[in-house]
């Protein structure tokens, strides 16, 4: 069992390592990130909360939110290989749920919007990205691989492998399945991401210059039954004067 735990500790250096270029070594990683240090704190906090050893739970949750800046509830469940980069002003709350592979950037709130009991905060699946400033609220679900790009807003499931932006935040591409491997930082794709609000526009645009079409189509058909209507006209005139 201690043997099992301290090999998810050495996992979860390996994920910086692996996920961060700037580590050069897992000494660097264990002595100089404070994500790792929270991450560490988080796993035996947890370990006592769950022996329902609460209040020391609490205080070393807070001792490592003093000396991170990274807040984890200790009743927060995180899977392997979790890497917070950066991380100051993370906060994951009590009934969070964190699967394998995930990433989450500085700013990052697993926030809850009930004060009732019960599960209130997001369930993250494997292999989430989520951009810095990012605010993920309420017992939603964000699948397998999907990307929360920065500062989004986050209301509602997230489907597998989706991309999500804005606030509140948009489905704005599916996932590409040729990039399984491709880590993508912060959440949010460099190259060949749609902007939903151009996207909008482009839209009018085309409706705009389809209804001017209609118009200038329907203008030549009135033009074309007048013209054909006022030659009627003439002889009906010409009879009247000859009958005068």
């Amino acid at each position: 069992m201690i043997y099992k735990f301290f090999k998810g500790l050495m996992e979860d250096v390996d994920s910086f390592i692996v996920r961060d270029p700037a580590a050069r070594s897992k000494i660097e990683v264990m002595l100089c990130y404070s994500g790792y240090h929270a991450l560490l704190c988080h796993r035996f906090a947890n370990a006592v909360w769950r022996r329902n050893f609460l209040l020391l739970g609490r205080l070393i949750s807070n001792l490592s939110r003093f000396i991170t800046g990274i807040e984890i509830h200790p009743g927060a469940s995180i899977g392997r290989r979790f890497f917070i980069d950066h991380g100051m002003g993370v906060v994951i709350g009590e009934t969070s749920e964190v699967g394998d592979d995930v990433t989450l950037y500085q700013g990052v709130t697993l926030g809850g919007t009930s004060l009732e009991k019960g599960k209130r905060h997001p369930t993250l699946g494997n292999g989430v990205i989520v951009g810095s400033g990012a605010q993920i609220l309420g017992p939603i679900t964000v699948s397998d691989a999907a990307r929360v790009g920065a500062n989004a807003v986050v209301l509602q499931d997230v489907p597998l492998g989706a991309t999500v932006v804005g606030i509140p935040a948009k489905i704005v591409m599916g996932r590409d399945k040729s990039l399984d491997d491709e880590f993508c930082a912060y959440g949010t794709p460099t190259e060949g991401l749609p902007d939903p609000i151009a996207r909008s526009f482009e839209s009018l645009r085309n409706q705009l210059n389809f209804l001017g079409e209609k118009i200038i189509q329907l203008e030549r058909e009135v033009a074309e039954n007048k013209r054909f209507e006022e030659p009627n006209e003439e002889p009906n005139e010409s009879k009247d004067r000859n009958a005068i």
